[in-house]
């Protein structure tokens, strides 16, 4: 066998002539000279249908491929010009890297794979490249691989839901199925426009066939759900609905906080520097004003899940603010809710709802006409046993990666990343099958 022939093998390139190799002795480089097949020459760089040749472009350039043991090895090309009748004058294609890239296939595909197996140190000491490279090559391998698969096959039952990637409220609307667990989309924005861009990609007869969608209460979800798929049914996430109830509860609390508080400041004289002396008089508001204070996690936490010292003070609440604990107990009884079956669920919302509106309670009474306008999709979240479990559970790991991708130039680097981590096509390393 040739020696050429063998570099061939050895550099991971297909449809490609290598004419020679030459090592740099002063950058320390290993050079090969390669060129494209008869079959593989003046083509469109992006269609890659064949075209005209234009003109020689900017000369000779170079590829940054796989490193050869501890020594850098680049490919060295012609790089000349086409005449694309889609795409005018553009450089042409070459079989060993993409289109607008400076690496090579498998140096590409190998960093993907680093990308989604180890960290952001290891990657970029290990392949001598800058981060934002990193970046570059993800985006390019990712765009590759979404044209090979199908994310939306079998779409039928998905979840919704918003992740922030950034500060000043920069957010990533992304899209799970349910049914495999996959992230099949995902892009920049909150809005209505954003996530009808992906009904758009969906197309009609495909939007028609999802027959559930999960989300949380947003406006902006709810209508463009309504008006892409109408068929579907619509289910609210139940922690979701319950964070409502906790977000109002919490807002009891601090009412209360601020009235024993102020309770203390007018009804107890202002009390010296020091220790207290031991016939001080008590100070009952102070006390009250600090026990609820530090009855939050009592609050919150599930009644199965709270320790003793909680079970005491969540007593002392109800003993001594009765309002506090009436919203305590309608927050608790919109949970069990979930836990029922779908004839009880129904009957027993309408109960929860009554006692809300007439418990006196503002944030309640508010909090009881988002759940009268969301109950068709707080009851289908019950009878179908859908949540936003699944898409919570992957923004989780989105979270993580944001944090390893903390310095890409666009979230579309990020969107890559989390596609193909999580988008059931994972690369592999060059030469794996």
């Amino acid at each position: 066998m040739r020696s050429l022939t063998i570099w061939r093998a050895l550099l991971g390139v297909e449809k490609t002539i290598v004419e020679g190799i030459d090592l740099d002795v002063v950058s320390g480089i290993l050079v090969a000279s390669v060129r494209p097949t008869v079959s593989m020459r003046n083509r469109c760089g992006s269609c890659r249908k064949r075209s005209p040749r234009f003109d020689g472009g900017a000369g000779r350039r170079r590829w940054r491929s796989l490193d050869a043991g501890s020594i850098q090895v680049v490919l060295e090309a012609d790089a000349p010009r086409v005449t694309c009748s889609i795409h005018g004058v553009i450089v042409a294609a070459v079989p060993w890297a993409r289109h607008q890239s400076g690496h090579t296939r498998f140096f590409d595909d190998q960093v993907a794979w680093l990308a989604t197996q180890t960290s952001k140190t290891a990657i970029t000491v290990l392949m001598r490249i800058a981060w934002r490279t990193v970046g570059a090559i993800i985006t390019r391998v990712w765009a590759d691989t979404g044209q090979l698969h199908d994310q939306f096959a079998g779409l039928t039952r998905i979840g919704i839901d918003e992740i922030s990637y950034k500060r000043g409220h920069k957010y990533v609307t992304c899209v799970v199925d349910h049914d495999s667990g996959r992230l099949v989309w995902a892009a920049p924005g909150q809005d209505k426009a954003t996530l009808a861009s992906f009904f758009d990609a969906l197309g009609p007869e495909r939007s028609a066939q999802i027959t559930h969608v999960s989300a949380d209460g947003a406006a902006w979800i709810a209508a463009v759900v309504a008006q892409k798929c109408p068929n579907a049914v619509r289910c609210a996430d139940p922690f979701h609905v319950v964070k409502w109830a906790t977000d109002a509860l919490d807002e009891v609390r601090r009412a209360a906080w601020n009235d024993a508080r102020k309770a203390a400041r007018t009804n107890e004289a202002q009390r010296p520097r020091g220790r207290p002396a031991k016939n001080a008089p008590a100070r009952p508001d102070s006390a009250r004003a600090a026990g609820v204070k530090n009855s939050r996690y009592a609050l919150w936490k599930n009644p199965e899940n709270l320790t003793e010292k909680q079970k005491v003070k969540l007593a002392w609440i109800v003993q001594t603010d009765p309002t506090l604990g009436r919203a305590y107990y309608l927050k608790e009884g919109l949970r069990v809710i979930f836990k029922l079956p779908h004839h009880e669920a129904a009957e027993a919302l309408d109960k929860w709802v009554a006692w809300a509106r007439r418990s006196r309670i503002p944030a309640f009474v508010t909090l009881q006409r988002s759940i009268v306008k969301h109950r068709a999709a707080i009851l289908a979240s019950i009878e179908h046993g859908l949540s936003n479990g699944r898409v919570e559970s992957m923004n989780t790991k989105i979270r993580l990666m944001t944090r390893m991708a903390f310095g890409f130039k666009s979230p579309q680097a990020l969107i890559a990343l989390a596609m193909l981590s999580l988008g059931g096509h994972k690369p592999v390393l060059p030469g794996r099958i």
